[in-house]
């Protein structure tokens, strides 16, 4: 049973198609780091079930932490109501020690082991995404700025509801997964791998794109 005192924030209407549509997809194993020119690198976790510990030689983690944890410390899921945490060993969730799978609301601390702590949002109220940021020092294993849970869509741009804020950038630019494929969509012409593209364009898990004002690159980890 789910911990009934850490209830999943309630969503508009408008919400549920797209988590419905992100959690019945197919999820896609590959794990990408996102670097956002001038702005930072993003752990980039595309499953619904992802598994958090240690960064150790040869580990098969989803998300490798490099901090003082068990190999696999505890598994965050996604489903059409939200998401949880489920902990396999030192977990606190805002400050409470918990022991059986509890939800996580937007802007929850969750704190791994001694001292790694993270704080979740869902920063699009039209997307099942979500983002950890480091609170305390710690970082992911390649080393990144913060984590992204992506569900069908990664949205970037200058709102600061958006997944990944770029203020400087003119527009929003999409990522979005489809047929098992992933896409870009942006509301001015595109450069994607040295081609240019009007409006959407495939990507693949190494791929460049830029446009007037902005710019980022994909890598497979």
């Amino acid at each position: 049973m789910f911990d009934s005192t850490h209830p999943v924030s309630s969503q508009s209407a408008d919400c549920v198609p797209w988590i419905r549509n992100a959690v019945n997809n197919a999820a896609a194993k590959s794990r990408l780091l996102l670097w956002v020119d001038a702005v930072g690198g993003f752990f980039v976790c595309p499953g619904n079930e992802i598994h958090l510990g240690q960064a150790v030689p040869d580990s098969t983690i989803d998300l490798p932490l490099l901090a003082d944890l068990s190999r696999h410390h505890a598994t965050i899921r996604r489903d059409e109501e939200g998401y949880t945490i489920e902990p396999l060993r030192d977990v606190r969730l805002n400050h409470e020690r918990i022991t059986a799978t509890s939800w996580i609301n937007d802007g929850s601390l969750i704190e791994l082991g001694p001292a790694l702590r993270m704080r979740f949002t869902r920063p699009h109220p039209l997307s099942a995404t979500a983002r950890l940021d480091f609170v305390s020092h710690h970082r992911t294993q390649p080393s990144s700025s913060a984590v992204l849970l992506m569900a069908d869509t990664c949205i970037l741009g200058p709102s600061a509801q958006n997944h990944v804020v770029c203020r400087e950038w003119p527009h929003d630019v999409v990522l979005h997964r489809q047929h098992g494929g992933l896409y870009c969509t942006s509301a001015a012409q595109l450069e994607v791998d040295g081609t240019r593209h009007r409006g959407r364009a495939p990507l693949n898990m190494h791929s460049h794109v830029a446009g007037e004002g902005f710019s980022f690159s994909l890598e497979e980890i």
